[in-house]
């Protein structure tokens, strides 16, 4: 039988923890307490605070007892995340949580697949959530007030919070689309091509477009992952940019691990390689403040990739692109990389693009199953998006 898990501090948050199962109970689901506490519980568990540590690495018992919160909180989070990947009875999962607790439980919900439901109700849900949320699919709940002891706001938000999680659990999203899915990454830039690629491979395939702002270059991977992913069309490789260079938008450095780690599919480019991220202009470093900018909007600041830096954007992905063994297909945009990267262009740069280019081609290690292939045609070209559907389809058979 499929359960809810009803996740926190049982040493800190008993109350509220007894109060949010009985709600839940109350609406005809099957809870199931979880402690994650660092000190003895004040209430009774299914299961126990003990037995989460038992999933935990060699030090966990050693920095549960170490008298130091900071390094017991790490270790429960640490030991949460690999327990809850065991369990095959999750409908749902609810947790309840201050700083400590909200970094133990989204531990380990973002380690659960997309789509299985989760909920954080938390007093920190009304600030910056993504170090929590991270690419999951997780649903922070501003607690109102502290998670002290039930009152009458505290009553309300964990009773609506037990009515999401119940409905959710019961009524299950379900896939009814029968194609095959593939992710595709998009810039403002470089939307042009990707549109023109999704409206050809649309009878065939789910397309699922990720705006390459960094959280969705990690999103589409961890997708991958999880197996919800049949191939990648992987244009808008921008992020790796930030990356490098302290962009704002960055992926972080296993980006296209995952398309070793599956093997699948995969057809790149060098889409919007051109560019570092930055917010308002008073925030980029002062470093950079000589350099060639592109105001994209108010908030937005563009920062033109020198021949130096292009050379060592090319050599990581080179890199990373050499350790792949599924089918790899690169396409080279030789008249530029994005809407910026054009004749007349703001960003217009044949000696960057060159540099990249080269650094590409000289730093991925030849085998039959990858290819760089240059093409002469600006990366928002119509033709440029038919190559890219061609190689598709070419290398989804293999």
């Amino acid at each position: 039988m499929k359960r809810i898990y009803v996740v926190g501090t049982a040493d800190t948050k008993g109350e509220e923890l007894d109060y949010l199962a009985a709600q839940i109970a109350a609406l005809g689901a099957a809870p199931v307490r979880v402690d994650v506490g660092t000190t003895p519980a004040g209430i009774a568990v299914e299961i126990s605070a003990a037995e989460v540590a038992r999933h935990g690495a060699d030090t966990t018992q050693a920095e549960l007892a170490s008298g130091d919160r900071g390094r017991a909180v790490a270790a429960m989070a640490d030991a949460f995340s690999r327990f809850i990947t065991t369990r095959n009875d999750i409908a749902g999962i609810i947790g309840i949580g201050g700083g400590g607790g909200t970094s133990i439980v989204t531990a380990g919900m973002r380690e659960l697949p997309l789509g299985l439901p989760k909920t954080m109700v938390s007093t920190l849900a009304s600030g910056d959530v993504s170090p929590y949320v991270g690419v999951s699919d997780i649903i922070m709940v501003p607690s109102i007030t502290d998670l002290a002891g039930l009152n009458r706001i505290s009553r309300v938000v964990l009773s609506n919070a037990a009515q999401a999680i119940a409905g959710m659990a019961a009524k299950p999203a379900r896939i009814e689309d029968g194609r095959p899915a593939i992710g595709l990454t998009m810039f403002g830039v470089t939307t042009p091509c990707v549109t023109a690629i999704s409206e050809q491979l649309r009878d065939r395939y789910d397309c699922l477009v990720f705006h390459a702002t960094g959280t969705g270059g990690r999103t589409m991977e961890k997708l991958a992952d999880s197996g919800m992913l049949d191939g990648v069309i992987d244009i808008t490789t921008t992020e790796i940019c930030d990356l490098l260079f302290g962009g704002v938008l960055a992926a972080g450095e296993d980006r296209l691990d995952a398309i070793a780690r599956t093997r699948l599919p995969y057809v790149g480019s060098a889409g919007a390689l051109d560019m570092v991220n930055f917010w308002a202009p008073e925030t980029v470093p002062v470093r950079y403040r000589e350099r060639l900018f592109y105001q994209h909007n108010s908030n937005v600041t563009l920062m033109r990739t020198t021949a130096n830096e292009c050379c060592q954007i090319g050599q990581w992905i080179g890199r990373k692109l050499s350790a792949c063994e599924g089918p790899v297909h690169f396409l080279i945009p030789e008249k530029g990389v994005s809407a910026l990267d054009i004749e007349g262009g703001a960003f217009f740069d044949p000696e960057a693009d060159a540099a990249l280019f080269d650094a590409i081609e000289t730093s991925l290690k030849p085998a039959p199953n990858r290819r760089i292939e240059r093409l002469p045609l600006h990366i928002n070209d119509p033709e440029f998006a038919q190559a890219a559907v061609a190689a598709f389809l070419a290398i989804a058979k293999q």
